[in-house]
């Protein structure tokens, strides 16, 4: 993350790169480098002469190279935008480009796959000459984290129950999480500069009752009437609450007990940083491993296994998802 911040302190600084080569399965990193570019390299009036957007399944590297090539009009720099540059073919025919870049060009290539080698001469070339950036793919458990760091940036904070109802809602989707987030911003009081659990439920798409950290809280405390509600109403609206985005937050959950259970330190401070929680939330995972010890812990993890597999079409006997969140559930409480 800290090398996301710099090039964007860089090109604030207009500080910049004749090439920028953006790649990684994260789409949020690349997107924002390439925004930012295309709104601070140029005014808003140079940008109508000087500032081009190619598609990487419409366009050929010999186009690109004869468009960076060009000299910009009326302006210090031109920018040359390829996105969905992963459909580019060839992209060593790059090469000859690249050792002699025009300075007054800045090529963005938005490369949305980690799938490009940088063992590769051109690799090589766009380190020496610009900018090679590797979009880090974010885990569920640096979901938290980020969505903090993101809020401090803009000298706002948020509770820990907003946190985990994001987190574990939206999961990895960066590009959801900051929709939502901004969403937030802009329905704060003027006064305050704290985002409550209570927004998050008041502004985004997350039922205040029938979530999955409530499910998760439900299951851990063993409240089987809450957790088959939630179930129930995950198995109604099962389009906007798929089997395949539930299951890895409780698989999720479930292995962090099972960590849990593994810790010599239980101290709070320790639990919370081995699992990857806030502080705030320990006793209820304290709460939780008590009422599941590790035998039970293994048989629900191949539980969740199944119900994903089935969910995959494997080992399947014709279940609807609704069926599989219902039997998964009641295998977990029984």
């Amino acid at each position: 993350m800290k090398a996301f911040e710099q090039i964007k302190n860089d090109i604030n600084n207009r500080i910049f790169k004749p090439v920028y080569f953006l790649y990684g399965e994260e789409p949020y990193f690349i997107d924002a480098i390439t925004n930012h570019l295309a709104k601070r390299v140029l005014s808003e009036s140079e940008r109508s002469f000087n500032q081009t957007i190619l598609y990487g399944k419409e366009t050929d590297i010999s186009s690109i190279i004869e468009m960076a090539k060009r000299f910009p009009m009326m302006s210090s720099h031109q920018v040359v935008i390829v996105k969905e540059a992963q459909h580019l073919k060839n992209i060593g025919l790059l090469e000859h480009y690249l050792e002699y870049p025009l300075a007054s060009t800045i090529l963005v290539f938005a490369w949305k796959s980690k799938n490009f080698d940088g063992r590769l001469k051109v690799a090589k070339l766009i380190k020496e000459k610009g900018l090679l950036y590797k979009s880090p793919k974010i885990y569920d458990n640096q979901i938290g984290q980020w969505i903090q760091t993101y809020l401090s940036e803009k000298s706002i904070k948020i509770d820990p129950k907003a946190v985990m109802l994001l987190s574990e809602n939206i999961g990895a989707n960066l590009s959801r999480l900051v929709t939502e987030i901004d969403k937030l911003m802009v329905v704060l009081p003027k006064d305050s500069k704290l985002i409550t659990s209570e927004m998050v439920e008041q502004n985004t798409g997350i039922h205040r009752d029938f979530n999955v950290f409530e499910l998760q809280k439900a299951l851990g405390m063993r409240n089987s009437l809450k957790a088959y509600q939630i179930t129930s109403f995950f198995a109604y609206d099962y389009k906007n609450n798929p089997v395949v985005m539930i299951i890895p937050r409780i698989f999720d959950y479930f292995l962090k007990l099972m960590k849990y259970h593994m810790l010599t330190d239980k101290s709070k401070n320790n639990v919370a940083a081995e699992l990857g929680i806030n502080i705030y939330f320990v006793d209820e995972y304290a709460q939780a491993a008590r009422n599941y010890p590790p035998g039970k812990l293994v048989r629900i993890i191949s539980y969740l296994r199944q119900a994903d597999a089935q969910n995959k079409g494997v080992e399947t006997t014709g279940m609807e998802e609704a069926d599989i969140y219902k039997e998964l559930i009641f295998k977990i409480l029984n």
